[in-house]
């Protein structure tokens, strides 16, 4: 197994912030727009060192959204942040309506996504935006792994031209996507080859694919891990090119597997190439107050998960 040492631990968010900063001091049309979240979504430096390219919206994302529209039209490359709850259920009618219809260079990042929020509850705990944002024609979906791989993530969506949903994290990981790994909106990574089983995960749940496959590795078992960083327009190519090699799959999300990545890819492979497919996410159910870890356990987004997931894709492929 290819190995992904750690020396370090960051929020999702953070590399967020650093992308920003970066776009502050390269990218003179970069604005940002804020639902009175600064501290959380952290972009504090970019904020002092561009202040007249800041807008505070308030507790307003409905506004937000409406604001980022018209700044588009002017030629900006607006980011509006928030939480993942209210940058999609709460804002969907603006979204749909003033930034996805018309294709509007926008781009929404939001943080505090899926069960990892943590002790907030299930209220904040936004588990579908996944599917409700892949839904939107137009619309381009991205859910970058570690810290790394957002900043690059950020820098990408303000080069990119049409709407973005940028979704990132709340909890501190492992960084451990090599800072100078290249990243291209709409295709996969693979992180290790396999040829028993092709694991293909998104956002948190990387790391917890990797682990699985060190484990995996342990029984004998090759896995073949792909990291899917942008879940529309989704790299069908590299998912089939993987799973005709494999014969099986199991899909990782931090999210309802109604609607999401796996979905997505279950879609792919009816249409081109059946192979058994395991699914590992939310079983639709909303989530409860807990510690990221307590909840990833409860809810099976763990490595042991994946492993279980993938063991249960290979029996099927073999009878």
């Amino acid at each position: 197994m290819k190995q992904y040492p750690y020396t370090d631990k960051k929020d999702t968010r953070s590399g967020f912030g650093a992308g920003m900063t970066e776009l502050g001091r390269t990218n003179p049309d970069v604005v940002t727009l804020c639902a009175d979240l600064v501290g959380s979504l952290k972009i504090d430096t970019f904020i002092q060192e561009n202040p007249e390219r800041f807008f505070q919206c308030g507790i307003s994302e409905a506004n937000m959204i409406g604001v980022s529209a018209g700044l588009a039209i002017t030629g900006k490359i607006p980011f509006a942040t928030t939480f993942a709850n209210f940058g999609s259920s709460r804002v969907f009618d603006q979204v749909r309506q003033a930034v996805a219809y018309s294709n509007k260079n926008v781009k929404i990042a939001v943080s505090h996504a899926g069960l990892t929020l943590g002790e907030d509850g299930a209220t904040h705990q936004v588990l579908e935006d996944l599917a409700m944002m892949k839904a939107l024609p137009n619309m381009t979906v991205i859910n970058p792994c570690d810290y790394n791989q957002t900043k690059a993530a950020t820098i990408a969506s303000a080069a990119y031209e049409g709407p973005v949903y940028l979704r990132f994290g709340r909890p501190v990981i492992p960084v451990f996507i090599p800072e100078d790994m290249p990243f291209e909106i709409g295709k996969a990574i693979t992180l290790n080859e396999g040829t028993d089983v092709s694991i293909f995960a998104t956002g948190h749940l990387v790391w917890e694919a990797l682990q699985a496959c060190q484990m995996l590795e342990e029984e004998g078992i090759s896995a073949e891990i792909i990291n899917i960083h942008t879940i529309k327009p989704l790299d069908t190519e590299a998912i089939l090119a993987s799973v005709q090699k494999t014969g099986c799959c199991v899909s990782a999300e931090e999210h309802q597997v109604n609607g999401g990545l796996g979905e997505s890819i279950a879609h792919t492979l009816i249409t081109n190439y059946l192979a058994p497919q395991e699914f590992v996410g939310v079983k639709d159910t909303f989530g409860e107050s807990g510690t990221p870890d307590e909840l990833m356990t409860k809810y099976g987004l763990k490595a042991a998960n994946i492993v279980e997931a993938a063991k249960k894709a290979i029996a099927r492929k073999t009878k």
